[in-house]
């Protein structure tokens, strides 16, 4: 006879298994079904994000601007380093160690509030009396029930039509983590998240980096005054973009990759790279989880549909994450996760889209939260700004990092927050007070009034809500 659960989580990323451990929180009997292998062949939960993307990204990240600063920034501290070198596969062993210890965390989460850990493939098999059978293909094939399914089954890499990933020559983000060499000439197809962090990883290593977009526009959902200032911080540390790309082919050669393109003014130009990684987005992981078999509804890209909700059209399959509308990020995906396991409680889960914060870990390092003047303008709302630089910053001044700046806007008759926008030096991290400003409704004059640390980078948050009326102290 099959186990039999209240909830089954099909996959164990960050939406998968913040949500099966929210549901055991919750008194309920809960299993969660994830097929990712370490090398060894073992369990590895944590989805893309941490086996693929946010984590290991973020831990060559930090090493390269190590790296980097060794070779560049650390004299002007006083700090001489002679015979500076790069052990590359020291680096990469640092970025897998860190890996497993976030899948080793979750793996310890599970056990400690007792959720059932089925390492394989979950596929749905029928609609039952009580709930629905799921199949598990993996070391051990079997079959479990559950009342209630939750499908946090995650995305993958969007192929270049023509360029398949060999992860070689043409990489996805899995093979961009894992080079063993650096490339002397890498070009990156898309000048997204993913293009411009792992551009600016093997730029800091040594490649001489091209980065080619389609798009006309460069960072074209993020501020635009923030975004012509990131272009002029990456241009001046060697990345070199290009916009308004159309690439008209990609052959494998012995030796690497030849691009055929036209530039934004037509003329036909060619790119011969060692290595391309393309990141040119991301697609739904549905293939194989049998939608059909229990009226499971997908669209026409192969999104599981769901309501506001995050309901499916199966009573009682929910689906979170990547596999669904809205941003692919990782703490949208918790939150959902953690939403979804209330409402199975009959409670009031809740997400808040308007005040997800984005990031971009390059250095400048770029976040934001709420709408932009670009949008606020399309929409014809009046609204007010004020920004602060780095520059001007004491604390920024000592860390050697003035790069960058913090704007504010607020509408222009009540005062509330719409947006926050930063780019410069820990900007992932101050933009958390703009969240929870935005999340209660604060004003500009909220945080103009709020006493903020000297010396700190966040009084360059303080700086920019005093600009919005005119006011800031220190520029």
């Amino acid at each position: 006879m099959a186990k039999q659960f209240d909830v089954v989580v099909i996959g164990g990323g960050p939406g998968g298994y913040i949500a099966a451990i929210r549901a055991a929180q919750l008194g309920f009997t809960v299993a969660c079904i994830d097929d990712w292998k370490n090398k060894s062949g073992g369990p590895a939960p944590g989805g893309t994000c941490t086996n693929v993307g946010c984590i290991p990204s973020k831990a060559l990240l930090q090493s390269s601007e190590n790296f980097d600063h060794a070779g560049h920034a650390f004299a002007d501290h006083g700090v001489t380093i002679k015979g500076l070198s790069l052990d590359l596969a020291k680096m990469l062993s640092r970025k897998d160690a860190v890996v497993k210890q976030n899948n080793d965390g979750i793996l310890y989460l599970f056990k400690k509030n007792k959720v059932a850990f089925f390492h394989g493939r979950g596929s749905f098999v029928s609609k039952t009396n009580s709930g629905y059978e799921i199949a598990v293909s993996g070391p051990a094939d079997e079959t479990i029930t559950g009342q209630h399914v939750i499908v946090a089954t995650g995305s993958a890499a969007r192929q270049l039509p023509g360029a398949d990933f060999d992860e070689q020559f043409i990489l996805s983000n899995d093979g961009a983590l894992s080079l063993q060499a650096v490339p002397k000439r890498l070009g990156v197809i898309g000048a997204g998240v993913i293009g411009l962090e792992m551009g600016s990883v093997w730029r800091r290593l040594g490649s001489d980096v091209t980065i080619l977009e389609a798009l006309p526009t460069f960072l074209g959902a993020v501020d635009e005054q923030i975004a012509k200032e990131a272009a002029k911080a990456f241009a001046a540390q060697g990345l070199k973009i290009q916009l308004g790309v159309n690439i008209v082919g990609v052959k494998t050669e012995k030796k690497g990759v030849t691009l055929n393109y036209a530039d934004a003014a037509g003329q036909t130009q060619s790119l011969a790279v060692d290595t391309l990684i393309v990141s040119i987005g991301r697609v739904p992981n549905t293939n194989g989880l049998n939608a059909e078999a229990v009226g499971l509804k997908l669209d026409e890209r192969g999104f599981v549909a769901v309501d506001d909700e995050c309901r499916t059209a199966a009573a009682n399959v929910w689906a979170i994450g990547d596999v669904v509308r809205g941003p692919m990020l990782a703490h949208k995906a918790e939150e959902e996760g953690v939403a979804v396991a209330e409402r199975i409680a009959g409670q009031h889960g809740h997400v808040n889209f308007n005040t997800i914060p984005w990031v971009i870990y390059t250095s400048p390092e770029i976040a934001w939260v709420g709408q932009n003047e670009q949008q606020l303008k399309a929409e014809g709302r009046a609204y007010r700004s004020g920004s602060f630089p780095f520059m001007a910053n004491g604390r920024a001044r000592a860390l050697g990092d003035t790069t960058g700046m913090v704007k504010f806007i607020a509408d222009a008759k009540t005062d509330e927050i719409l947006g926050v926008h930063i780019i410069g030096p820990s900007a992932s991290e101050l933009i958390a007070e703009a969240v929870v400003a935005m999340e209660f409704r604060a004003s500009s004059e909220d945080i103009a009034r709020i006493c903020h640390a000297h010396p700190s980078l966040s009084e360059a948050v303080k700086e920019a809500a005093l600009a919005v009326d005119k006011r800031a102290l220190n520029f």
